[in-house]
């Protein structure tokens, strides 16, 4: 199953054809309401009305018109240093324990259009976003997954200088100028990502600047693999749905070129995993 927002409504895209999307509160005639956020609180009802539904309303649907796939997340936690490569990149040891901050939620964006540059060295980092359908505390790391409603794709688009203006490091609000978070295009289950093929576990992901590779990894090189992160988020905090998880960046960010490399005015921001698609940003002057 696929998932995504247009135009501020809950869309349930086509298996078949992902161009084409049926209208969720339209289609179920009103047992699921259009605010994509408010699925989430009854995700194991609708993920089994969604494996019977019909698609002959399904009318086309492109990835310039869709929004956030969660553009009200209860929580947005961050996970730092989760690759291996990147920890290296970075001059960290790796950590015993996940690295977590907070981006937030007036920073998310959708997976098309324009975003405006903040004063500092802007950078890049893709990440595989987790989404939880179902929350709890104390979850077991066998149990992981089946609290994960499905996985996107994100940015956690950097300001360098204002993540390290002061010590302690701000990452929250380095990382949380309009749209430094956008997420998308759509959500996907992990049984659709199986059905396909791939694992979950294991995908490929990367971006580009202008056309040229900046990042290319595979999740399966976490540090902490997603149904460890739930497991250790949940035994201090309570995971909510709709809550997403930003699982951390591979190698490649811009700070740790020689000499470092940012963002400018112009320059177009392409984000890919294989199975989920891609984002593609501009980013304009400040």
């Amino acid at each position: 199953m696929r998932i995504a927002t247009r135009a501020g409504r809950l869309v349930l895209l086509d298996p078949q054809d992902g161009s084409r999307a049926v209208d969720v509160e339209r289609a179920s005639a009103g047992q699921f309401v259009a605010d994509p956020q408010a699925v989430y609180a009854r995700w194991a009802e609708f993920r089994d009305w969604a494996a019977s539904a019909s698609f002959d309303s399904a009318a086309p649907v492109a990835d310039t018109e869709l929004d956030a796939v969660t553009p009200r997340p209860p929580q947005i936690f961050a996970i730092g240093l989760n690759y291996r490569d990147h920890a290296a990149e970075s001059g960290f040891a790796l950590p015993t324990e996940p690295v977590v901050f907070t981006k937030y939620a007036s920073s998310l964006t959708g997976p098309r259009g324009d975003i405006r540059l903040s004063p500092g060295n802007v950078d890049w980092e893709v990440e595989l976003v987790a989404v939880i359908g179902t929350g709890g505390r104390d979850i077991a790391e066998a149990d992981g997954w089946a609290h994960v409603a499905g996985l996107s794709l994100g940015q956690d688009v950097s300001d360098r200088v204002t993540q390290f203006a002061a010590p302690p490091a701000q990452f929250g609000l380095g990382k949380s100028y309009p749209g430094f978070s956008p997420v998308g295009p759509s959500l996907v289950t992990p049984d659709e990502l199986r059905a396909a093929g791939l694992d979950p576990d294991d995908l490929e992901l990367g971006c580009l600047v202008n056309g040229e590779s900046m990042q290319k990894g595979r999740t399966g090189d976490m540090v902490f693999p997603i149904p460890v992160l739930v497991a250790r988020l949940s035994a201090i905090v309570t995971l909510l749905p709709g809550d997403l998880v930003f699982t951390g960046t591979p190698a490649g960010v811009g700070v740790g070129m020689t000499p470092p490399r940012f963002l400018q005015a112009g320059d177009e921001l392409v984000t890919w995993c294989t199975g989920i698609g891609e984002l593609r940003h501009r980013f304009v002057a400040a």
